[in-house]
């Protein structure tokens, strides 16, 4: 296998590493090291991967990346009871250039993808996202995206890519491989008016900060759906945070970010999850910590996945006809799990995206709306980007 890419995790991590208890985390990695080499893969079901790469930040200064102090907090921490090997892959260093950081994360990507192995992307600033979803190019050709952050990224695609606006870049490069992109947590004052109007021109789905904080399980169908899953740390609020990584005064509290992570780990589609904009810095402890405890919930949700999403056996679920004024809607709930989806119907006509019916993951909620006449906007956005 092809990790030319990969440096070797920190001698000085590894020492640390030596001093732990037994049961701890770091014992029971399988660390890329100087000595060692990359590990071997067969069995592990995650991977730990860091990206050096920052210079496409709208705010690069020629700050350095490192995540010693973050990888020395992860491996202290206590596993779970976890089924699951999990691999410490060390980092990609800089390339000469930003695109050549790009190549190296997309091949290596790729690589892991292939094998079913679920990367935990640590960066870096967030444009690495865009190397993330051109991973899948030969894997999928339809991508679905879920952003946890405070803001868009949609930016000018016109312009380079920065990590204000990968997302413009997505949308109009090709292969166009994108069919669904989330937010979860925006702020309404950190994005324009246009990009608000542009999110819902292109059917995109968008939960403010405080819907999400409200209510936090309707995070759940939203990462049920998702394949990449890209948190930036600027969406945590400030006094969860070192100085260096403040960013607003409200944001999600550490509770609520572990809580999405989880989710995101139980979804059974999502294939990569990246935490990025991590900021290093002398009095690093307070977000190595977070950033290190929202990995371990994301690996407490990956332990905890099931199976539920078979349909061709009549006796795993209950179907729900609803009709609602001219549309017949058709649910679907999971007898092993209580969860629900609602089908996207086929368009024969038009030159949609989707080549058969599909299963939208819903809530409870969204059957009990359907039934008091009123069309889930889940479903609705979704049969919409379908007729495009």
């Amino acid at each position: 296998m092809n990790f030319n890419f990969l440096s070797p995790v920190s001698d000085a991590v590894l020492a640390h590493n030596e001093l732990l208890s037994q049961q701890a985390l770091g014992k029971k990695l399988k660390i890329h090291s100087k000595k060692n080499g990359v590990p071997d893969l067969d069995g592990v079901k995650i991977a730990i991967l860091g990206v050096l790469e920052n210079r496409n930040d709208v705010n690069y200064m020629g700050s350095e990346l490192q995540f010693d102090s973050l990888r020395a907090t992860l491996y202290g921490l206590f596993p779970g009871n976890w089924y699951t090997a999990i691999a410490d892959l060390g980092d990609i260093l800089k390339g000469e250039t930003v695109e050549d950081t790009y190549f190296a994360l997309k091949e290596t990507l790729s690589i892991l993808i292939e094998k079913k192995i679920i990367p935990i992307i640590l960066g870096g600033s967030q444009d690495l996202t865009y190397p993330n979803y051109r991973a899948y190019d030969t894997f999928s050709p339809m991508v679905n995206i879920v952003n946890v952050d405070s803001n868009f990224d949609l930016g000018d695609a016109s312009q380079p890519i920065k990590n204000n606006s990968y997302l413009g870049k997505i949308i109009l490069d090709k292969p166009y491989n994108l069919f669904n992109y989330s937010t979860i947590g925006y702020q309404t004052y950190f994005n324009s008016q246009e990009e608000i109007d542009l999110m819902e021109k292109l059917y995109f789905e968008a939960y403010r900060l405080g819907e999400i904080s409200n209510k936090i399980n309707l995070v759940e169908p939203v990462m049920r759906d998702a394949h990449i899953v890209s948190l930036d740390l600027k969406c945590v609020k400030a006094s969860e945070v070192s100085a260096k990584q403040k960013y607003s005064p409200n944001g999600f509290d550490g509770k609520e970010v572990c809580a999405i992570a989880r989710y995101a780990g139980i979804s059974n589609k999502v294939s990569s999850f990246g935490i990025y904009e991590y900021q290093a810095s002398k009095d690093d402890s307070l977000t190595a910590m977070l950033v290190a405890q929202i990995i371990w919930y994301f690996i407490e949700g990956v332990n905890c996945r099931i199976k539920d999403d078979d349909f061709k056996d009549v006796s795993n679920y209950i179907k729900y006809n609803v009709i609602v004024d001219d549309d017949e809607l058709i649910f679907y709930k999971s007898i092993k799990t209580g969860r629900w989806w609602i089908e996207i119907p086929f368009l024969p006509d038009v030159n949609n995206k989707l080549k058969k019916h599909t299963l939208l993951p819903c809530m409870h909620d969204d059957y009990i709306e359907a039934s008091h006449g009123k069309i889930p906007e889940r479903w609705y956005k979704a049969y919409k980007k379908n007729s495009f």
